[in-house]
């Protein structure tokens, strides 16, 4: 267990100055009062598991159980990132509540009930890392960043192992490729064996907290390594057949960076389904919805509708046809989970289905009426 002084500046909270590192501040301080008055001190989740979770505290790292903070909503049970009020001293020590989150990565559960899964809590910046040893997967690359702009954390793309690229002008390329996919974001090359670029995105995501995503094999934990400046994540070596690997970290945990700022590794995401994203899917494909505005139609679904400003920009070169494919796979994808749990938007959706099926009938009879 790591140890933090107790501040001996004259902040009225004695925490302020032992927990700073870990992102805490006088908005979480003034949060964090009417606990204080109950005698409970802040803490910062490092990790969960099993119903206990491991917080850092102005007097160490300490253990607790979460009994008290676990609801039947999976939204709402303590998650790496979180800060929590827990329990002064005591065997066990127990977290009494956590305060509002300020964001939230989401994403919905592999199961078929239809669940969102918290990821990290309370971020500033989502790396999204994706490994250059492989071919590069625009789609998996927009549905990661669909998610982050809808957790209100900013996204960065950090494609790593670029010294497996050693052509320049290839690497070029792909960052290109990646710029297209993700307007308004910041795409970096990182290589964690030569430490090309990881002074950069220290630089970057220094004074804040960072979630590390990316699907097994992407070198998160090599990554995380790298920034932390000591092997503290195990690493796994991918497999030369086809690229892939085995996941590394099990479990999320909130580790302080030398430079500043915290970093949450998880483990590698198999699947990243969306969670009621609409917002996050508009700020990818923000070029979209722009042309959009400039369509005759207010409701056009840019298929075949006369003027059409993203058909039109398909057709001129200006919007690759690959982006406008995405666009339309995660809208869909995003209205169907939404009315699962949303009964006004499953009914607009069954009356749209009916209306779709309607008018393919007509046209199909009005087919078969030409060819009589």
């Amino acid at each position: 267990m790591s140890s933090f002084p107790l501040s001996s500046g004259s902040s009225s909270f004695p925490s302020s100055d032992a927990l700073s590192p870990y992102g805490w501040d006088a908005a979480w301080e003034a949060e964090f009062a009417p606990y204080a008055g109950q005698g409970l001190v802040p803490g910062r989740v490092v990790r969960v598991d099993r119903g206990q979770c491991d917080l850092v505290t102005a007097a160490g790292t300490v253990r607790a159980d979460t009994a008290f903070v676990t609801p039947h909503d999976p939204l709402l049970v303590i998650c790496t990132g979180d800060w929590a009020a827990v329990d002064a001293d005591g065997h066990p020590r127990y977290v009494r509540a956590y305060l509002p989150r300020r964001t939230a990565f989401v994403r919905s559960t592999s199961s078929n009930r239809s669940e969102g899964q918290i990821l990290a809590a309370n971020v500033d910046h989502t790396i999204i890392a994706v490994p250059l040893s492989a071919e590069l997967d625009l789609g998996r690359i927009e549905r990661f960043l669909a998610l982050a702009w809808e957790s209100g954390a900013q996204p960065l793309v950090v494609l790593t192992k670029a010294d497996l690229v050693p052509d320049p002008v290839g690497l070029s390329y792909l960052v290109q490729d990646v710029e297209t996919a993700a307007p308004g974001v910041q795409v970096l090359t990182v290589s964690a064996a030569t430490g090309e670029g990881v002074d950069v995105l220290a630089a970057v995501i220094a004074g804040g907290t960072s979630v590390l995503l990316g699907t097994s094999g992407a070198g998160k934990s090599t990554l995380a390594n790298a920034l932390l400046g000591e092997d503290v994540m195990a690493v796994q070596a991918i497999r030369d057949v086809d690229g892939k690997g085995r996941h590394t970290t099990t479990t999320r945990n909130l580790l302080a960076l030398p430079g500043g700022g915290v970093l949450i590794d998880t483990p590698g995401l198999r699947g990243v389904g969306l969670w009621d994203a609409g917002t996050g899917v508009a700020q990818v494909f923000s070029e979209i919805e722009q042309l959009a505005e400039g369509c005759r139609f207010h409701d056009c679904a840019h298929q075949s509708e006369p003027g059409c400003a993203v058909l039109a920009a398909i057709e001129d070169g200006s919007l690759p046809e690959r982006r406008l494919d995405s666009y339309r796979k995660l809208l869909r994808e995003n209205q169907r989970i939404v009315a699962k749990t949303d009964a006004r938007m499953r009914s607009e959706l069954l009356k749209d289905w009916k209306r779709k099926g309607a008018e393919g009938r007509a046209a199909m009879q009005a087919k078969r009426g030409r060819l009589r």
